[in-house]
């Protein structure tokens, strides 16, 4: 009786959650006339489903919002954006991790001080130092600034701490340097960690808004989100479009946090390592 009591609450908890992917679903499949007319917050209710699924709504927000060339450029960045965190952040927090070097916990501390510092008091000095180098507008402002940082480093120092420190010395023992231990034993054993920096460091840059919004100043490396939000403003009354853009920019997300949910057990279940 528990246990079907909790299902319950669960399914209910789930479905007030998934509410307004929902309705951004069921809106950008209507008819403007039916985004005004046929309007219920309930989707058990017949008015909260379009008549006929008006499937060229996204079509029509793609072409006339130039979709394509913010899509790809918001995948240029992210797939940038993510190989560099990955590069500095293991690196890093296998040397916090398992080499020994003089101030090492006090390096580590000031690292971690950096989180307390709101995003937003980098913005003047990250975009002083872009025009400086050159790269404002273009893909080097707009990834580089952000191939490091001290919370992922912190999630993947914490993991590679729990290795057993005999591995890395019978790796030694063999004639292995840092290196190779680094690559052959602390990175096969680190596959969950690594998944999440990656899901997570991807959302940060997909999701991003407020620096390609300074960064940019013409379209050619304008990411997905400044253009939803140009979009937006053009498109008007016409929330059928809105939402069938908000779908676009929201379905890659979706899909990489359901390969990557598949990826999180399956590393857990192979590594064999316990907290």
């Amino acid at each position: 009786m528990a246990s079907a009591a909790t299902a319950v609450l669960l399914a209910a908890g789930a479905l007030v959650a998934l509410m307004p992917f929902i309705f951004m679903v069921s809106t950008s499949l209507k008819t403007l006339v039916e985004t005004l007319t046929r309007v219920n917050p309930l989707p058990f209710h017949a008015e909260f489903w379009p008549t006929v699924p008006q499937w060229n709504n996204y079509v029509d927000a793609w072409v006339r919002a130039s979709f394509s060339r913010y899509f790809r450029n918001s995948m240029i960045t992210a797939a940038v954006t993510v190989a560099g965190v990955l590069s500095t952040s293991t690196l890093a927090a296998y040397a916090f991790a398992k080499m020994r070097f003089a101030g090492r916990n006090l390096v580590f501390a000031l690292l971690l001080s950096t989180l307390i510092i709101p995003e937003s008091v980098y913005l003047v000095p990250n975009f002083i130092l872009v025009t400086k180098l050159g790269w404002y507008d273009r893909l080097a402002g707009l990834t580089v600034p952000f191939m490091a940082s001290a919370f992922y480093i912190f999630l993947l120092r914490q993991f590679f701490a729990q290795l057993p420190d005999e591995l890395i010395e019978s790796a030694r023992i063999d004639g292995a340097g840092h290196p190779r231990a680094f690559l052959a034993i602390a990175m096969p054993l680190s596959r969950a960690p690594v998944v999440t920096v990656i899901f997570l460091a991807f959302i940060g840059s997909w999701n991003a808004l407020q620096w390609p919004l300074v960064a940019t100043r013409t379209e050619k490396w304008r990411p997905l989100t400044v253009g939803l939000t140009m979009f937006i403003s053009e498109a008007g009354p016409e929330w059928h479009l809105r939402m069938a853009g908000a779908v676009i920019a929201v379905a890659p997300v979706v899909l990489l946090y359901l390969l990557a949910q598949r990826q999180f057990t399956e590393a857990i279940s192979r590594s064999g390592i316990k907290g």
